[in-house]
Formats: structure tokens, C-alpha cells, sequence
């Protein structure tokens, strides 16, 4: 069993910055991590994953803002994320899985935590 916990949401202006952070607890090996995100109304998006090896991936519309990465002593994993929109205020989740297809579609993950909420203003 996979037990995520996120902190580090709150509110921000926008161009700010604001750093997540996801405690992995439990089977945490091998396992592929991302954050989703879901704005109020909307669907959820893949926003980056990061795999058991390392290898990240970002969607395209935070390439350049957002950074993963993960502590694997600590099984933690961060999301730094510089030059906020409005439009990203959203509930960000972080989600894990064994599997490693299509890391940016949330269906792919198997285990979420509550999430933690994101709110820019303009």
C-alpha cells in the first residue's frame, strides 16, 4: 500500500512561486510520481511526472516555469513552480503507480493523496 500526503499549497500572486511537497510512505520503490491538477469545474491534467529512474517529463504549458524532482532517502517528492498564472489555481494532487505508460494522463496512476490547493491572483 502507497500512502501519499501533500503540503505547501496556499495563495500567491501571480508570477510567484510556490514549492509542493509529497511524502511518500509505505511501498515506495520503483514507483512513477506525478502531480495532477484540477481546477474548480474542470478536468484533471497531468502537469509533471517524474519515473523511477529519474526521467521527468512536464506538460507543455509549465515547461520552463515547473520543476519535479524527488528525495529518494527521504521518499519525497517536490514540484517547484515559478511564474504562477491565475488560471493555475487549481487542487494539485500528487499520485503514484508501478506502471510507467503515459505519464501526464491521470488515469494512469493508481494511488492519490487529498491534494493540496493552489490559489493565484491576478
Amino acid at each position: 500500500q502507497v500512502r501519499l500526503r501533500e503540503s505547501g499549497g496556499g495563495s500567491v500572486q501571480a508570477g510567484g512561486s510556490l514549492r509542493l511537497t509529497c511524502t511518500v510512505s509505505g511501498a515506495a520503490d520503483n514507483l512513477n510520481l506525478g502531480w495532477i491538477r484540477r481546477p474548480p469545474g474542470e478536468n484533471s491534467e497531468g502537469v509533471a511526472a517524474i519515473d523511477s529512474d529519474g526521467t521527468t517529463k512536464y506538460a507543455d504549458s509549465v515547461k520552463g516555469r515547473f520543476t519535479i524532482s524527488k528525495d529518494n532517502a527521504e521518499n519525497t517528492l517536490y514540484l517547484q513552480m515559478s511564474s504562477l498564472k491565475p488560471e493555475e489555481s487549481a487542487m494539485y494532487y500528487c499520485a503514484a503507480s508501478y506502471s510507467g505508460s503515459d505519464a501526464l494522463n491521470p488515469s494512469a496512476y493508481t494511488y492519490w493523496g487529498r491534494g493540496t490547493q493552489v490559489t493565484v491572483s491576478s
